[in-house]
């Protein structure tokens, strides 16, 4: 094989530079930049979009998420996908086809769903965790979102009960948990991770006799084992899919390996559409909030049957 040459070389470089500016107005961080990033601050990424550019193959991201719906009524509006599923796979499904007028062999997303992962610690049924994928995997086919594909652990280990999955997964990859918390004390975005899912743990707990600084250790302690356990899915994700670039649904610093993509519009970085509902506002626009909240700024519209999201009422001259 002739060597690369520079024409090439720039070739790849710029090509690349393309498909991650795409991303960048999706760029979901708690950092305070002055102004929007420019490719070049995220090499990570751009090393790997130039490998498959190279290749002349479709560009692989990952997306580790797309767990359950919370378990909390006050949020969502039940176990299964709603709008905020349809309109985030949709996004990503579109963002695939940009790449494609830059790179024409394209790009895929696999969606790592990582329900099954930690099911037992944000006290979700594993049957909730099955339905919410297999209805994932409907609206896929149902919308023709053929650049999506969905993988779980059903797919990473096969037909091993649950909880036996969930040992091996932790036993073969999480971190020592002395380790972990040491992490935390010592680096911020390790440390607003923890408490941003320790909040979420809170939100989620609908029904707790105990007191709340009771609830409050519990999940703290919880909080750990889900970060262990995200931590142990991804690195499985990773011997799947090596050479995938790695999205998040997480917010991360500019410049670090995983890239934080906001799929819908919210007022709090870490709202994700199965922590919510989706609310149609007047102008046309879509926006993700709590159930509660969204109840009393519009009306349920229903889908074939089943709660789909709120249209939020004009509002009075």
């Amino acid at each position: 094989m002739p060597p690369t040459t520079a024409p090439q070389t720039r070739a790849t470089s710029t090509i690349s530079a393309a498909i991650l500016a795409l991303l960048l107005p999706y760029h979901r961080t708690t950092d305070h930049v002055p102004s929007p990033a420019s490719p070049q601050a995220f090499p990570h990424q751009l090393r790997r979009i130039a490998g498959f550019v190279r290749a002349g193959a479709p560009v692989v991201f990952t997306l580790p998420g797309f767990p359950c719906k919370s378990p909390n009524p006050a949020k969502v509006l039940g176990h299964l996908p709603d709008q905020g599923e349809r309109l985030s796979l949709g996004f990503l499904h579109t963002l695939c086809t940009e790449i494609e007028r830059i790179h024409p062999p394209g790009a895929r997303v696999i969606i790592c769903s990582d329900g099954h992962v930690f099911g037992d610690l944000i006290h979700v049924p594993d049957a909730h965790i099955d339905a919410y994928a297999d209805e994932l995997r409907a609206l896929m086919t149902g919308q023709s979102l053929t650049r999506l594909s969905l993988f779980d652990l059903r797919d990473a280990l096969g037909d091993l009960p649950y909880d036996e999955a969930r040992a091996r997964v932790h036993d073969h990859h999480a971190p020592d948990l002395d380790t972990l918390r040491a992490e935390v004390r010592a680096d911020d975005h390790t440390r607003a991770l923890y408490r941003g899912i320790t909040r979420f743990l809170l939100e989620d707990t609908a029904a707790w006799t105990g007191t709340r600084s009771a609830l409050q250790r519990a999940c703290r302690q919880r909080a750990y084992g889900v970060i262990q356990r995200s931590r142990a899915w991804g690195d499985l994700v990773a011997e799947h899919h090596p050479d995938a670039v790695r999205l998040s649904i997480h917010p991360q610093p500019v410049g670090a390996p995983k890239f934080g993509i906001r799929l819908l519009d919210a007022a709090d970085a870490w709202t994700t559409p199965w922590h919510s509902a989706a609310l149609h506002r007047p102008d046309g626009t879509w926006t993700l909030m709590p159930r509660a909240h969204a109840s009393r700024l519009g009306h349920l519209i229903r889908l074939d049957g089943r709660p789909s999201h709120f249209e939020q009422r004009e509002p009075t001259p």
